[in-house]
């Protein structure tokens, strides 16, 4: 299997939102090149709070939204580079 890179992150960026959408546990590898600081948020929390605060849940699940979108994009334009210089198919 050959692994590809399809996503840098840098400060700020989200990693992982299996906490928004069932099954809530999904298989995504991340590796770092340098030290990181992450902020970890009890899932069931978080869900509780946007149950309790419809304003902050549209907030929250628009802004997640707006990060896969960006994410997926740029996710399909590095594969069809990578297929392209090496000649496994199209997308």
């Amino acid at each position: 299997v050959q692994r590809v890179t399809v996503a840098s992150l840098g400060v700020g960026d989200l990693l992982g939102w299996s906490w928004l959408f069932p099954p809530y546990e999904w298989d995504f590898g991340a590796e770092a090149f340098s030290p990181v600081r992450a902020y970890e948020f009890d899932a069931a929390s978080v869900l509780d709070l946007c149950e309790r605060d419809p304003q902050l849940g549209i907030v929250l699940v628009r802004s997640v939204a707006e990060i896969l979108a960006h994410r997926l994009e740029s996710t399909r334009g590095r594969l069809m580079e990578h297929y392209a210089l090496h000649g496994r198919g199209s997308l």
